[in-house]
């Protein structure tokens, strides 16, 4: 089984940092690693737009990228392999893409079966995955229902991440908190 590791964090807590510095120390370990990253944003609007091209600048010359705003699990599977790490950024925007969808209206089976998939894909992937997501369940209950229920749900979804994930990373203010995966007796 690969080792999987969860960061998670406010919106700028340093999430993607973190995520990149895991992966660059991956890279040292053996001339023969690689790192492919995931992005699952889309670009909605002309603030998005400029955020993802930031991100693509910013990123570490040598990274690869593959784009899966929804198809997560198949972009996994296509691009893992022994010796790359995976690194997708992030759970909340795939999140965003199923449940809150530009078109048309959410396939929340859909999107649990696609859920339920990732879950059953990580113990058996070839690669390790670092995954980045925000934790949005400590401020105050949303007075909207779709908005309780996407936080509902990013809460479900990482807790289900985090149970396939060898450590989980909490990162405040740009620093990490890290500690091993305990497993529910």
């Amino acid at each position: 089984m690969s080792s999987h590791h969860l960061v998670v964090g406010g919106q700028r807590s340093g999430k993607s940092r973190h995520a990149e510095r895991l992966a660059h120390r991956w890279l040292a370990a053996d001339p023969a690693h690689r790192v492919t990253v995931v992005a699952t944003a889309e670009a909605w609007d002309d603030e998005m737009r400029e955020r993802i091209a930031r991100h693509r600048l910013e990123r570490p010359a040598g990274f690869d990228t593959v784009e899966a705003p929804r198809a997560l699990c198949k972009a996994l599977q296509d691009e893992a392999k022994p010796g790359r790490l995976m690194v997708v950024d992030c759970l909340t925007l795939w999140l965003t893409n199923w449940l809150m969808p530009a078109s048309g209206a959410p396939d929340l089976d859909a999107w649990r079966a696609e859920c339920d998939a990732l879950q059953a894909l990580l113990p058996q992937l070839a690669s390790p995955v670092v995954f980045v997501s925000n934790e949005v369940g400590w401020g105050i209950v949303p007075l909207s229902r779709e908005v309780r229920d996407f936080v509902d749900e990013l809460g479900r979804l990482n807790q289900a991440v985090a149970r396939c994930c060898s450590d989980v990373t909490l990162m405040v203010a740009g620093q990490p908190w890290t500690r091993p995966v305990i497993e529910e007796t």
